[in-house]
């Protein structure tokens, strides 16, 4: 019968258009089966056709639907009409049934997200598709049910190092897939507009290349620009806590009604909530759990949610699911915010830095630290920041300096940031926030870890100085010896002295930058006001810079000696530091 369909509508014999179909279906739906084939070119494709009468069948059921929604609304005597639910998804269900409108999604899909290498949509062939029949790309890779099943598998032989090591890369395989899965959600949600209105297990595929494959493309949900920075606006107060600007943000979505009393909800959601758990500044919370929550509210107070919310909510808890299945660890905002971080700090849009400057500046402007300290650190251990400055800059994201325990520069990050392209949103942030509090934060016992990272860029810029003073006495191969990166994969070949370097960086045209210049002198004016406070920043600067000259001199002597005398035993820095 299957055959007998694409016959039909193409006009000629499977022959004509095929050299291989699969007898049987590789898959099967309720809409329609999938056929494996080979076309005359040789592309292997994949075969969608749908079930005959399929039609009248769709238009029964959501009739039924609809007198039985009609039916419970009187019953439960709720104000809004739930049958409008059962018209979407009817006008959804019925666009599904032509084929040529699913292959004009895939292309338009396609086409939106093309340029996100961690993506792959398969191609239409449009000559081969009809109301009926849908030929598309065949797509090589594994499901996620697939990899679950491999990661918590447990063999039989356990003596079997090779058995064990197929369960561990399952399971890491599954992981990428699901971090994929998230940032590909956000992708779509807070970049493109255009989503993926069925994004379950059966829909995904992991290819051989790390890649996150989609397929089924009936439903597209499209978004408007100003919902997308509420979605954005949501998930950053939901993080920090903030319920009162959540149902800000949803009252913006239209997503609470006009006239409802936001006091109220917001006293249930910080009774639902307020008893979250952080670690690190991120939710340690399952976020199915925080979508339960927030459910049981919507319900309570008729929350009109829109379709992309409740997509974008299902497809989340759906890959946390996968995920917890094979690490019970695993946590949905972990795995999110870095890509909400990433987007705050690098688009310069007035909707993004008023969500940015909610966050970060108080009611006073003043500079709240704990939260841009969350900021910097989620970018930096994850990867996030690093890939902005490596964007704009000659270092590879996996040269960039490293902190202790792993966690990278900080201050290394932000001074690469700040004068680059892409450091417009943080220099517009500093030149709005209060002067003095940003003093304040610098000087806090918060901002220690900070203070010992600019302390070893003041050591950085003063060995170069040094270097460059004494060029004569100092080879100039000792000299780029010892400014090589300090955390790069190279300097396990190195000598142990130039563990003791950070990277060679031109500090000179940061001096020089104006615009640099005019910030700092903006907040030293405005932190003049407050004495006291000045005092202790000198103070500060003065041990720092004091610490600084201590670690370059040690650094100095090093690369005399091994000039002149040889290699010497490894000096740790921690005496030039504490001297």
């Amino acid at each position: 019968m299957a055959m007998k369909i694409i016959e039909e509508d193409l006009g000629s014999p499977v022959g004509s258009f095929f050299t291989y179909i699969s007898k049987e279906p590789v898959a099967a739906a309720s809409f329609g089966q999938v056929y494996r084939g080979c076309t005359l070119d040789g592309f292997d494709v994949a075969v969608k056709v749908q079930r005959p009468n399929l039609r009248h069948v769709v238009v029964r059921d959501i009739y039924i639907l609809r007198l039985g929604l009609g039916l419970l609304q009187k019953i439960a005597k709720r104000k809004n009409d739930p049958r409008l639910y059962a018209d979407e998804l009817g006008k959804g269900l019925v666009g599904e049934l032509d084929y040529t409108l699913e292959a004009a999604n895939a292309s338009e899909f396609l086409d939106a997200h093309s340029r996100f290498s961690f993506m792959q949509v398969p191609k239409v062939f449009k000559e081969l598709t009809r109301k009926r029949i849908l030929t598309m790309e065949w797509m090589v890779g594994e499901s996620p049910t697939d990899l679950l099943s491999g990661s918590t598998s447990n063999p039989i032989n356990h003596g079997s190092k090779y058995l064990e090591r197929q369960r561990v890369d399952a399971k890491r395989r599954l992981l990428d897939l699901v971090n994929k899965g998230v940032e590909a959600s956000l992708t779509q949600l807070l970049e493109t507009g255009l989503l993926h209105a069925d994004p379950h297990p059966g829909n995904l595929r992991y290819m051989a290349s790390g890649q996150i494959g989609f397929l089924d493309f009936g439903l597209l949900c499209r978004m408007e620009k100003k919902h997308q920075f509420a979605m954005l606006a949501s998930i950053v107060h939901i993080v920090n806590g903030d319920w009162s600007s959540l149902i800000e943000a949803l009252t913006e979505m239209d997503v609470v009604r006009p006239g409802t009393n936001t006091r109220r909800i917001t006293m249930d959601l910080e009774d639902a909530l307020g008893e979250v758990e952080f670690k690190d500044g991120i939710p340690d919370v399952k976020f199915s759990r925080v979508l339960g929550k927030i459910w049981t509210v919507a319900l309570k107070y008729h929350f009109r949610m829109p379709p992309y919310y409740t997509l974008v909510l299902r497809s989340l808890a759906s890959l946390e699911g996968l995920a917890v299945a094979a690490d019970p660890g695993f946590k949905t905002f972990e795995a999110a915010y870095p890509y909400v971080v990433r987007k705050l700090l690098t688009e310069n849009s007035a909707a993004t830095r008023k969500i940015l400057h909610s966050v970060v500046l108080n009611k006073k402007k003043e500079f709240r630290w704990e939260r841009m300290a969350l900021f910097l650190r989620v970018g930096a251990t994850r990867k996030t920041l690093q890939w902005v400055v490596a964007s704009s800059g000659e270092t590879s994201i996996d040269n960039l300096p490293n902190g202790t325990n792993g966690v990278f520069d900080v201050a290394y990050l932000l001074l690469r940031l700040l004068p680059s392209k892409d450091g417009v949103v943080l220099r517009r942030l500093i030149m709005t926030a209060d002067g003095a509090s940003l003093v304040r934060a610098v000087v806090s016992k918060e901002a220690k870890v900070f203070r010992f990272q600019l302390c070893r860029i003041i050591a950085d810029i003063l060995c170069q100085w040094m270097f460059e003073s004494l060029g004569q006495i100092v080879p100039a191969s000792q000299y780029s010896y010892h400014l090589r990166l300090a955390g790069g994969p190279e300097n396990r070949e190195l000598g142990p002295s130039s563990r003791l370097f950070t990277p060679t960086y031109d500090y000179q045209s940061l001096l020089k930058d104006r615009r640099l210049k005019v910030i700092f002198f903006k907040i030293l004016n405005s932190a003049r006001k407050e004495p006291a406070l000045m005092l202790r920043f000198y103070w500060t600067s003065f041990v720092m810079f004091i610490a600084a000259s201590a670690l370059a001199f040690h650094r100095l002597l090093i690369s005399l000696s091994e000039a002149h005398l040889g290699t010497l035993p490894f000096a740790p820095k921690r005496f030039a530091m504490s001297t």
